[in-house]
This record gives structure tokens, sequence and C-alpha cells, in this order.
């Protein structure tokens, strides 16, 4: 079963100080002698080690510094029945960090007016209120603020059978049809749940907002501008060559291949708001970057915006808009995603004051082991060497 990523994972995993004492690989970090190309060389060895501890598929990494990519690396097949090395042009499913482009479209939309964060998703999407509400004497609207953060009260999956599956074409048609077989377990804004459908019905819903594709918007807003020239929901004709086979381990101790992967390239179903986006290490970092550049075209105090905690259980640790938001020992404010899909896993995670950040993708679903603390840890010390 692949795994599905929410707060309790990536917080308990990914961010929390309790995870410092994990066993790691490569040359230490000495306190004191910390140097960028350190940090740099750590990341390689731990990440080349967990290549090597299992050899499926491929691992691409970049680290980025300012505006600046300074290392990528592919360790690695693409395609490892044609023999094909993995390559910075590789492409990767994003899964769940496509809801961070969902998030950044909304603010875009937000600054131009065209909605509120405090509307009512209903003043666009009528259907929402077909919810299953399990008190509907609860009278709350569900807003734009709390599907973007997660705290809209609705459950995780909708209850519709096979809403996951099915060409992209018809992706608004599943939305709909999961909507009076969600659950809403929770008075909106009162605390936080990971919802997938929540951000499939916010895609939705921004479509109807601003009377354009949702698709055809993040193209155009977001791809196009940040010349993210190999990104996309569906593969282009003549460039399936370019996608890494995504390697999916069918049942406990079958074997992985890439059958499964490939028949939800056509579609997933309502997923395509919060899981579709097909890209590259270096196409991504554009996007990332752009989160702490004063050049972007969204605008510093909504950036700001999605990187600052949203959900009620305010404190060191949350869920901004399409982000989550850790406070590291030191104090560093440290904020990003993972996502995963048939066949892929992928994890980034950057600083918006020390502009540093660290993308891994991967072309297996299972047996990620400790990327996701390799990318914490090469975050944090390139923090510490950009703040001394």
């Amino acid at each position: 079963m692949i795994r599905t990523v929410f707060l309790s994972v990536v917080i308990g995993l990914l961010l929390l100080p309790g995870c410092r004492n994990a066993q790691k690989t490569g040359p230490p970090l000495r306190k004191g002698t910390i140097t960028t190309q350190g940090v740099i060389d750590n990341f390689e060895a731990r990440l080349e080690a967990e290549h090597t501890r299992d050899t499926t598929g491929s691992v691409s990494a970049i680290v980025f510094i300012g505006n600046k990519i300074v290392w990528s690396h592919a360790f690695g097949k693409a395609d490892n029945e044609k023999n094909i090395d993995a390559s910075a042009s590789t492409v990767y499913r994003i899964g769940s960090i496509s809801k961070t482009f969902t998030a950044y479209l909304m603010m875009l939309l937000v600054q131009e007016g065209t909605v509120s964060l405090d509307d009512p998703v209903a003043k666009y999407l009528p259907e929402i209120r077909n919810l299953k509400w399990k008190d509907r004497s609860d009278s709350a609207e569900i807003t734009f603020r709390e599907l973007a953060s997660h705290t809209g009260g609705l459950a995780m999956e909708p209850g519709l059978w096979n809403a996951a599956a099915g060409p992209i074409d018809d992706w608004e048609t599943k939305v709909l049809s999961s909507i009076p077989t969600t659950e809403v377990t929770f008075t909106p804004g009162t605390k936080f749940s990971y919802s997938n459908i929540g951000f499939g019905i916010l895609g939705l819903a921004l479509s109807r907002a601003a009377h354009q594709p949702f698709v055809q918007m993040v193209e155009d807003r977001i791809f196009k501008p940040l010349g993210m020239t190999s990104s996309f929901y569906i593969i282009p004709a003549g460039l399936e060559g370019r996608v890494a086979v995504g390697y999916h381990q069918s049942g406990l101790f079958g074997g992985a291949d890439g059958a499964l992967a490939k028949m939800e390239y056509a579609g997933r179903g309502y997923k395509v708001p919060n899981g579709g986006i097909f890209t590259t290490p270096s196409d991504l970092a554009r996007f990332i970057m752009a989160q702490y550049s004063d050049s972007d075209r969204l605008a510093k105090n909504y950036r700001e915006m999605m990187q600052t905690i949203q959900t009620p259980e305010r404190g060191k640790n949350g869920y901004g808009f399409g982000l989550f938001v850790v406070t590291t020992d030191g104090g560093s404010k440290i904020v990003g995603h993972e996502g995963e899909v048939a066949g892929y896993y992928a994890c980034t995670l950057f600083s918006p004051a020390a502009k540093v950040g660290a993308i891994v993708m991967r072309d297996c679903d299972y047996g990620v082991g400790k990327i996701p603390l390799d990318v914490r840890d090469v975050v944090e010390g390139l923090v510490n060497v950009v703040s001394k």
C-alpha cells in the first residue's frame, strides 16, 4: 500500500529534534568547521548510501542557495529494463508537493482580488454544501483559508469508490461526485486534519472563481513565468522517454515494476490539484526559490502567509498554506512538503530566511529510508553555514 503523507508523518519522521540521534552515513560535520561544501558532501554521501542500500530505480537531488542551484546529482537508473541512467533532465511525479502549487495559485488569486481567504467556498462552488456533515446543525461555512490549511474538517479521502482513478479530463467530475460522499467530522477551523479531497475541492473552487481551467491556470501563472519547461500534468507527446519508470511493489513480497505507475499517467481521478504534477528537480527548485524571492510575482506578504502556521494547534510545528512549517532547535523556520504516488517519492525543504533548500526525487515508492532526514539535515546544515 502506498504510504499516505500527512502531518504526523512529516513532523514525526522528518523534522522533529528527536530524529537527530538517527544513524547517519557520510563524513561527520564537526561544529566550528562546517562549510557549504562539507554539508553538500555529507548529503551526497548519505544519498549514495541510500541508493546503494536499494538500487531499484534512481535518486535525483538538488541543493540551492539564493537563486542558484549549487549542486545536483542523480544516482541509478531512470529505467532499469532499458538501462537508462537518470540525469538532471529526468522527470518524476511529486505527489502531494502539488498542493504547494495549488496554494500558491490561490494566493495569486487572493492578491489580484479574485477571491478572499475568508470567502465561503460555497460562494463559487455551491455543491460543497452537499458534504456529509457529522452534525448538520453546525452552520459553519468552509472557507478557502480552511481548505488550504487542512482545517476544513474534511476526511482525508472521499467515500466514493474509485475516486482516485480515471482520466485527468474527468477530474472535476470526480471531485463533484466525491463531495456527497466526503465526511465533515468537526467544525471547520477548530483543528488540523490532512485532507486530499479538500485540496481537490480547493482546486475546483479556484477554477470556478477565476472562470478558467485549473490546469491551464497553473501552466500560465506558475510553470511558464518561472521557466518550468519540464513540468506538466499530462506527459506531452515526445517526452515519454524522459519520465523515470515508477517502480511500485505489489504486496509485501512482490517484485517492483512500473505497471501501476504507467496506468496512472493518464490520470488519478480527482487527484489533480492535490497530487498530479510531473516535474524535474531543477524545475521544482525554480518554484521553491520563488517562494523567497522578492522578484517573484507573488508579493512577500502573501508568500509569508503560506509559510506561517495557520493551524489552530499553534506552536513550533504546524501547517501553513500548502506547506508544513517547523521551527528547529536553533530557532530557524524550515518549510516544505513530501509527496508520494504509485512508483514515486519526493521531498523538498527550504529556509525562507536563509534562502537555502534541497530537493530529492525517487522513482520507487517503498523503502524511502532516511531520505527525509537527509533532506532536513542538509537544509539545517546550510542554514548554520549561512547564519555564521
